[in-house]
């Protein structure tokens, strides 16, 4: 399926410098003709992306990489932190958390907002403020696992965004642990994407209360906010938001023929247009597209070039097999390129990320995903690294003289 690029070497070392992409792969995928699919849906929100959530084949996008307030989507990453932390044994189900005056006056009844009615000094337990923010989506109970994971709301917030640089979110800055409206609380539609598909497939054990239909607290039952669980499509998942500087929010999944998707909507006009932005991108997704087989499990699909190591290159894997998702019918042409930042610098790990494949289908990205390093590559010699030391002065100098000439 796939084939190296022959260049001579002279054009070989001026793609390699400028564009860091040095193996072309160019898939030809047929398939079998069908009824043509239909154009994507209007919708009514600012930003969007659907996606399918074993590889993040990209089936829509709209202004998916802006930075937008999330609203109480933030809490998905709050509680990617709880998860986390409920793993590595800091905290437990059982384990109950302080409502502290703060908690409750800015995320408790007094605050007007999103609460799940915790009384003041109360301790509640883990589990319950589980619940507490991804049913009800209180902001009381947020504050309490920020304060009790890092002692304020501050600090918190830059963990989160710690954190999320750690999983790749490069869009994601966040201030607070509830979404409150923060002019430097933003993160894109693609991150939150992928923050989903993160907790789904990292944390299956609490990956179900995302379903729960609604939460009794202090005998006040409230329903989740969800309207994707009622439309009978599937939906499983996962959570809604509203801030005026925002609009109407909504990260949702759903499950069909064993096919999951992922829907991001920011910035619908009104709670109703939020669900059916949603709503109608999951149902033309399903009826529209067919998964394809792109790339084996641990294939090796590229090398990229190593200075200053033991080795020149080292090869660049997958660590689960790869599918695009492509228009029922169609018969097209892929443009396939493994992509890094390069030359990468000895030592390298073997297992670390260090590229991302990316698919195109004419002018359109339908796939992102990480390479990582087959092999591990120690540091050279002395010679070598003198050698490749003058080779990458070079670069350095071609790299400013090339970048001036583009301004001129």
């Amino acid at each position: 399926m796939f084939r190296r690029v022959k260049r001579p070497a002279r054009f070989r070392w001026i793609v390699e410098l400028f564009t860091v992409t040095i193996l072309i792969l160019i898939p030809k995928i047929v398939f079998a003709q069908g009824h043509a699919a239909t154009a994507a849906p209007a919708i009514s929100a600012s930003h969007a992306i659907l996606i399918d959530y074993e590889n993040g084949s990209i089936l829509y996008e709209k202004a998916a990489d802006t930075p937008f307030p999330p609203a109480s989507l933030t809490k998905l990453m709050t509680m990617e932190l709880v998860f986390q932390a409920l793993n590595e044994r800091n905290l437990s189900l059982d384990q109950q958390l302080l409502i502290s005056p703060y908690a409750w006056k800015h995320g408790g009844a007094p605050s007007g907002g999103s609460t799940m009615f915790a009384s003041i000094n109360s301790k509640v337990k883990v589990e319950d403020l589980i619940q507490g923010v991804v049913v009800v989506s209180g902001n009381d109970a947020a504050i309490a696992f920020a304060e009790a994971l890092d002692g304020n709301e501050t600090l918190f917030g830059q963990h989160m965004t710690k954190r999320a640089r750690e999983l790749g979110l490069s869009s994601a800055n966040f201030k607070n642990a509830t979404g409150l409206y923060d002019p430097g609380h933003n993160i894109s539609a693609r991150d939150l994407a992928r923050l989903t598909a993160h907790i789904i497939r990292e944390y299956p054990d609490y990956f179900p209360y995302y379903s729960q239909r609604d939460f009794t607290w202090n005998k006040i039952k409230q329903q989740n906010r969800n309207p994707l669980l009622d439309m009978n499509i599937g939906a499983d998942g996962m959570k809604t938001g509203y801030v005026k500087e925002s609009g109407y929010n909504i990260v949702g999944t759903a499950v069909q023929n064993d096919v999951r998707l992922i829907v991001v909507v920011e910035g619908s006009p009104n709670m109703k247009d939020r669900g059916e932005d949603a709503r109608k991108l999951l149902d033309w997704g399903f009826k529209n597209f067919e998964p394809h087989p792109l790339v084996k499990e641990g294939a090796v699909v590229a090398e990229a070039s190593v200075f200053g190591g033991d080795r020149g290159h080292v090869p660049l894997v997958t660590k689960q097999a790869l599918r695009v998702f492509l228009p029922k019918g169609a018969s097209d042409r892929m443009l396939v390129r493994a992509v890094y930042n390069g030359p990468l610098r000895a030592p390298v790990s073997k297992g670390a990320e260090v590229a991302r494949l990316k698919a195109w289908r004419g002018d359109r990205l339908v796939l992102d995903a990480p390479l990582y390093a087959g092999d591990s590559v120690g540091p050279g010699g002395l010679f070598r690294r003198a050698i490749d030391g003058v080779y990458e002065l070079t670069v350095d100098l071609v790299r400013t003289a090339f970048s001036k000439f583009k301004r001129t």
